[in-house]
């Protein structure tokens, strides 16, 4: 296990920043998903969109060009991309099946699985603040799925083994942007995605309509640069510094469902995503703290 360097405060702010645009993208590749429902197969849909989304950062691979990854940085691009690309394929089919406010909820397990794996792996520390921040986002999404546990559907599981995929996906990408830029590291997800979706694609076409490709290649566009602002907050700030704030994706998610899908929301909802937004405002409020302190120094220090 190896040990990281703290960020310094106003770092940890800039990766918060990075975070909360990211819940932001992420939420409108929620809706167009929700919206072209199961008409297109979910290895489909994924392939078609990763397929657009690679056209798009194919600029990023010019490092490449000069100086080829090393065998065992190849093999965790590798395995990035296969793991997220099985992620994105359960993710996909459970999003047309299952109402978004619930598929989000879900998803919150991957925090608990990243949180925890980001002290192991990487040594961060788990600050008490970060620890009830992470535990009271959990909570409140466990309020709002609550009614939904009443009967397991096929793709409430879908969502329940997509969340330690997606865990493990950015776990790599943590690591590796100790080497790489963003731009690159999206890139290589988006190469090696499309070629972990291209079978099940395959095994599932049927020929997609003018309106769905234009939906996916919006939903590409949104999704890049979720990835591309998701993985500049994991190099601005640690995980459990960052990872309380995508909680805020949930109250998004819920009001998406409600106002364009009609999607009834129920107290549980209202109770849940109230706890979200107190523990990410908490923990938001707490890092700007520790940021003015370090900006500041004391009356003795400038003194010398």
């Amino acid at each position: 296990m190896t040990t990281t360097e703290t960020p310094a405060p106003d770092r940890a702010l800039e990766g918060i920043g990075w975070m909360l645009l990211t819940t932001v993208l992420f939420v409108f590749v929620t809706g167009i998903v929700r919206y072209l429902g199961s008409d297109i197969p979910a290895a489909e849909a994924a392939f078609i969109r990763y397929a657009i989304g690679l056209a798009l950062v194919l600029p990023a691979f010019r490092p490449l060009l000069r100086q080829w990854p090393r065998a065992a940085l190849m093999r965790r691009f590798v395995l990035r991309g296969l793991v997220h690309g099985v992620a994105v394929i359960l993710w996909f089919y459970a999003m047309a099946r299952v109402p978004i406010a619930e598929v989000t909820a879900l998803g919150y397990t991957a925090p608990i699985y990243v949180t925890l794996g980001a002290a192991y792996f990487f040594g961060e520390r788990l600050h008490a603040r970060r620890i009830m921040a992470v535990a009271a986002g959990f909570v409140g999404a466990m309020i709002i799925l609550r009614p939904g546990f009443q009967e397991i559907s096929s793709g409430q599981l879908a969502q329940l083994t997509a969340a330690p995929l997606f865990a493990v996906s950015f776990l790599l990408a943590k690591g590796l942007t100790r080497e790489f830029s963003a731009g690159l590291i999206v890139a290589m997800l988006s190469l090696f995605c499309t070629l972990t979706l291209l079978p099940g694609a395959i095994l599932q076409w049927r020929d997609p309509t003018l309106e769905e490709v234009l939906w996916l290649g919006l939903t590409a566009v949104f999704a890049t640069a979720g990835h591309y602002t998701l993985t500049r907050a994991f190099q601005a700030a640690p995980l459990t510094a960052t990872q309380p704030v995508g909680f805020l994706q949930l109250v998004w998610a819920a009001a998406l469902g409600m106002l364009v899908f009609g999607e009834a929301l129920d107290p549980f909802v209202f109770l849940g995503g109230g706890i979200v937004v107190a523990a990410v405002s908490y923990i938001s409020h707490r890092e700007a703290a520790a940021a003015r302190r370090m900006r500041t120094p004391p009356a003795v220090a400038t003194k010398t």
